[in-house]
């Protein structure tokens, strides 16, 4: 049989068995291996290898755009020297993913511009590579998008949307006060995900307050007692880092302090 139409029989396999980046490569899988002369076996692994990691890398791409993460931000970006208060060796841990098997939340609490949504939306992505569904919403993006349906009659609908991720990210809560009806919703939606499906929160308020950010004290009590029971807790502390940054510049005095 000719070289030509063997290479032609391999290539429809490959396509007709989706392995696609191989397919695309195999011309130059080919010569590398011509010129470097593997065993069969090494030649195998280095195709299947080939193709594991383009698949991995489109299916992290789409999980990143499932997400819907408002940027780019990674660990390796995250300044644990401007934040040392932090627990590293706890962030890495999370990081690996291993606390969404368990339903385990985690609540990030800081003054504003401190890293708290670096921090969340770096662990998000750490959580997409690591297979896992994520999605990322501020808080009165959540609150609107749940009382916009129950008004039009789907928040049955609109509650499994938010259920159904592994991971959902709640940024901001706490920076400005629920209205009754919309502490109840965010209610319903921490009840139906409590020990099924992990829960990111980022606040600028201590448990204390929240009775004050949910305007009602049996409520507030009723949300943490699900959010902290199986939780994780990241303190961070300091000076807002975005005003450090325009102190630095010049721009502003230094009894400048972050409004709350």
């Amino acid at each position: 049989m000719s070289p030509d139409l063997v290479h032609a029989r391999v290539f429809e396999s490959l396509t007709r068995l989706r392995l696609g980046y191989v397919a695309e490569r195999l011309d130059a899988l080919l010569a590398e291996a011509a010129r470097t002369e593997p065993t069969y076996l090494d030649f195998l692994d280095n195709l299947l290898r080939e193709e594991v990691g383009s698949k991995q890398r489109k299916r992290i791409a789409m999980g990143i755009q499932i997400a819907h993460f408002p940027t780019v931000k990674t660990l390796d970006d995250f300044d644990f020297k401007f934040q040392p208060s932090v627990d590293h060796k706890l962030v890495r841990e999370l990081a690996m993913g291993r606390f969404i098997a368990q339903a385990e939340n985690v609540l990030i609490f800081g003054p504003p511009g401190v890293g708290k949504t670096h921090l969340a939306i770096a662990l998000g992505r750490a959580v997409v590579e690591a297979g896992h569904s994520v999605l990322f919403t501020s808080a009165t993006a959540l609150l609107a998008a749940l009382s916009r349906a129950e008004t039009e009659g789907q928040l049955a609908e609109r509650l499994l949307f938010y259920t159904k991720p592994k991971l959902l990210i709640v940024d901001e809560v706490g920076y400005l006060p629920f209205e009754r009806r919309s502490a109840h919703l965010f209610f319903q939606l921490v009840a139906r995900r409590y020990e099924r499906s992990s829960t990111l929160i980022t606040t600028n308020q201590v448990v204390t307050q929240w009775g004050t950010v949910f305007g009602d004290e049996v409520l507030a009590a009723a949300i943490l007692d699900r959010l902290l029971h199986h939780s994780h807790t990241l303190m961070l502390s300091g000076e807002s880092y975005r005003l450090k940054q325009k102190k630095k510049a010049g721009l502003l005095s230094g009894s400048v302090s972050p409004a709350k």
